[in-house]
């Protein structure tokens, strides 16, 4: 079952330098992406800078800056069709010959990208910067590309960085603009990718910013220059507005919590959060039961008591009222930053693969699956596919029915021919989810209903730990990436294959047997 977070920050330029001043001592000079840092948590920065070997990027995080490259450069087709621009590249010559050769592109009238600035102890490459007149002069227009579908906060201050060490470095700067993914364009195919990106002027805030930006500046310093780290506890920082590669190291030197707060369900309330901060409380068994709710203290009892909560009663008449036969029916998804097949959008989650078991009333258990790793559009055969599959009546199980039914709706909408059928299965569609939540918990949970916290503990005989190579939804994402590529060894791909038919096929195996113990089946499945 894949689900994506969406992709936030992703830096992909240098993190700093140490650069020569006139008497030819070595001046540290601060990057962009290490005053963001700052911004996040000092003891970031300082980490970044003196103990850069102890940051540990996640998979999401890497894919971030797979994502940023590709971005970058689609950017550089829609805003230089002709190809007339010119790219610097710092590794080639090194921090100062970009910033030489930036100085000397900007006394010529062509598109530059990845110009390189530096003043008052930091330095930044744009992303875009475009000629224009201003005043019957030359001056330029910068444009920073992020992969992401919206302007957020961190990004107004990546622009009033940019913005201020162009300005303070003389380039004549008429106005900066931030450049992002518009998740509503529809790929026309042919490589044409003009309407990807647009774009939100930031010029009036981002220059008004400067003084701020230098304050960044002198801090960011400071902190850097200290002999030791900062001393701050992990918190919401950690993870906003970007996930933090040194989370690990620091939450190591912290106490950890035998049963910490984090397992408990749902939003905490603002009594809840203001006592804990108060108390500085971090263990489930010293929380007050009058602060949860309901579902919160019955995580709490069961984490303490070690005895499992599981309402059979509940359970089997929530589920009686849907017979045999039933399907039992998962997805797996991929979703592109830039499009690669004609008629889907950005991040849109394309189903490339599904497993569905039809269980009948004699307790038979047959499976069918799809699988396109053929690189072409899988769209239109799998709701094909998927239609016969699942037949015309009968309950259709899934866990988590918001996600399978909205990647119908998709398909409803992109093949009209397709639709009433498409549509009639999601009208069967029966949600394990929530039964698993109102009426089971295990301790092994720690907090979650994830189809692979509640498996081991109902169904200790599967594991999806006893699969090989694909074990979860990000890993199959991965594996069909590798699989579509050109460059993938026919072998490689067979394998790749079976291991994303049996990674799927074990998804749905495994709600026919929560659906078995939920019901209280007699069923030999």
């Amino acid at each position: 079952m894949a689900r994506i977070a969406p992709l936030g920050f992703c830096e992909h330029k240098p993190m700093g330098e140490f650069l020569s001043n006139k008497r030819g001592s070595a001046l540290r000079v601060l990057s962009k992406s290490k005053l963001l840092a700052f911004r996040q948590c000092p003891k970031r920065l300082w980490l970044e800078v003196h103990r850069p070997e102890l940051r540990e990027d996640s998979s999401a995080t890497q894919a971030s800056f797979t994502v940023g490259h590709q971005v970058g450069d689609i950017a550089r087709q829609v805003y230089d069709p002709k190809g007339k621009g010119a790219l610097i590249d710092f590794k080639v010559g090194g921090f100062e010959a970009a910033f030489a050769r930036t100085q000397a592109l900007l006394q010529a009238n062509q598109p530059i990208f990845e110009a390189g600035f530096r003043a008052e102890g930091a330095l930044a490459f744009a992303d875009v910067m475009l000629p224009v007149k201003l005043g019957g002069k030359r001056a330029w227009r910068m444009v920073e590309v992020k992969s992401s579908t919206s302007v957020k906060d961190y990004h107004r201050d990546d622009a009033a960085v940019q913005a201020f060490l162009a300005r303070s470095s003389g380039v004549p700067l008429a106005g900066i603009a931030l450049a992002h993914i518009d998740s509503s364009w529809v790929y026309p195919g042919g490589g044409d990718y003009s309407g990807l990106l647009v774009e939100n002027d930031l010029t009036d805030e981002a220059f008004s910013r400067g003084t701020e930006v230098r304050s960044w500046i002198e801090e960011s310093h400071g902190i850097v220059a200290k002999k030791k780290e900062p001393r701050v506890s992990t918190g919401e920082q950690c993870s906003a507005p970007y996930e933090c590669g040194f989370f690990s190291y620091c939450q190591g030197q912290e106490p950890q919590a035998e049963q910490p707060l984090h397992w408990l369900p749902g939003a905490q309330s603002k009594v809840l959060k203001a006592h804990v901060e108060a108390h500085g409380v971090c263990e489930l068994r010293d929380v007050p039961d009058a602060l949860l709710n309901e579902k919160q203290r019955r995580v709490k009892s069961v984490t303490l008591t070690g005895e499992t909560y599981f309402d059979k009663k509940s359970a089997l008449r929530e589920l009686a009222q849907h017979k045999l036969p039933a399907f039992f029916m998962d997805f797996e998804t991929i979703q592109f930053a830039v499009p690669i097949w004609k008629g889907t959008r950005p991040y849109q989650q394309i189903p490339f693969q599904f497993s569905v078991h039809r269980l009948s009333r004699t307790g038979k258990l047959d499976q069918q699956a799809f699988l396109d790793l053929s690189g072409g559009d899988p769209s239109k055969a799998f709701a094909e596919a998927l239609i016969s599959a699942c037949g015309e009546r009968g309950p259709i199980f899934v866990y988590n029915a918001g996600f399978e039914t909205a990647r119908i709706r998709d398909l409803a909408q992109r093949f009209p021919r397709l639709s009433e059928a498409l549509l009639a299965l999601n009208e069967r569609v029966v949600d394990l989810l929530p039964v698993a939540r109102e009426h089971y918990y295990h301790p092994s949970q720690q907090g979650s209903w994830s189809i692979k916290a509640v498996l081991p503990a109902l169904c200790p005989d599967l594991s999806y730990g006893d699969l090989d190579g694909v074990q979860d939804g990000g890993m199959a994402m991965e594996a069909f990436l590798e699989a579509i590529s050109p460059q993938t060894l026919a072998a490689r791909k067979a394998q790749i294959e079976q291991q994303l038919l049996d990674y799927c096929a074990l998804d749905t195996y495994a709600m026919v047997r929560l659906w078995a113990a939920f019901s209280n089946s007699s069923l030999k499945i």
